[in-house]
């Protein structure tokens, strides 16, 4: 059982009971919920045709920064050079439970 989600400008693949990391994002009570879901399949190959009502909860386990980028612009023989560092906020989640069509996958069902 998974499903492909997008959050953040970004698509992920996941399934009950797994942990990535996201973008960071808006949560409450370290409960998130992700209502934009791009396909569901509770079999290998074969999807659900209607995604009406389709939302992946999950778990906030919690939350840090990446390690930093650095960005270094040059322009030969201009005397231009321009270093720049980045690091992107995230939300470690763990994803509890899937639902579509009023059916239920949930990490427990998952992990037996």
């Amino acid at each position: 059982m998974y499903a492909v989600i997008r959050t953040g400008g970004k698509q992920y693949l996941v399934s009950p009971g797994e942990k990535f990391k996201i973008e960071r994002t808006a949560h409450e009570n370290g409960v998130i919920e992700f209502a934009d879901v791009l396909a569901v399949s509770s079999e290998e190959g074969k999807f659900e045709a209607d995604l009406t009502g389709a939302k992946v909860t999950g778990t906030v386990l919690g939350e840090g920064r990446f390690d930093k980028i650095l960005v270094f612009k040059l322009k030969r023989k201009k005397q231009y050079k321009k270093m720049q560092g980045h690091r992107q906020g995230f939300v470690e989640v763990a994803i509890n439970e899937i639902v579509v069509n009023g059916k239920s996958y949930k990490a427990e069902a998952a992990a037996k």
